[in-house]
């Protein structure tokens, strides 16, 4: 410390008088502050390990498949994705189902397109990167657990080109 630096914590310290304290207090030491966790954006919900793919129904009873292999559940949400590269594709089904379980929709759509068909392929193949994908994304260990079923819709709806997906209730 300096001269300087003396004399100004002499001037701080004029009035202050030690506390006097007892000799049996024991000084504990400092709590450790909890680090907060940051959240995923993943909602919380039970881990259901169906196995989920096209047209499956395990956690649906009977009456509810009908109505919704049907199409009698309105179409609560929609994302059409028309001209998205797969990466951005993949991150908009993400965020929209998680959007859609969050906002308690019930019935939503996604469009995918029936793919481009070229003259060199084989006409057996199944056409469109998105809608071979976008089945595969929905079985993911985020997504999984907030869908009940996912059906290609009516053919007024889409067919082939679209998915139709039912999502659980948030409790």
């Amino acid at each position: 410390m300096t001269d300087d630096d003396k004399i100004v914590w002499q001037k701080a310290t004029e009035g202050v008088k030690p506390v006097k304290t007892a000799d049996h207090v024991a000084v504990s030491a400092p709590k450790k502050i909890k680090k907060r966790i940051q959240k995923d954006i993943t909602p919380n919900c039970r881990p259901y390990r169906h196995d989920l793919a096209l047209g499956t129904s395990s956690d649906i009873d009977k009456n509810t498949m009908r109505r919704f292999k049907r199409g009698e559940f309105g179409v609560e949400a929609l994302l059409d994705l028309h001209g998205l590269t797969t990466d951005a594709a993949y991150e908009a089904v993400k965020n929209f189902i998680i959007s859609c379980f969050e906002r308690q929709k019930r019935a939503v759509m996604i469009i995918t397109g029936k793919g481009k068909i070229h003259e060199s392929d084989d006409i057996f193949d199944t056409k469109g990167v998105l809608k071979k994908s976008v089945p595969e994304w929905l079985r993911s260990d985020i997504l999984r657990p907030m869908i009940l079923s996912y059906i290609h819709p009516l053919p007024k709806l889409g067919g082939d080109g679209a998915l139709y997906i039912l999502l659980r209730r948030k409790r």
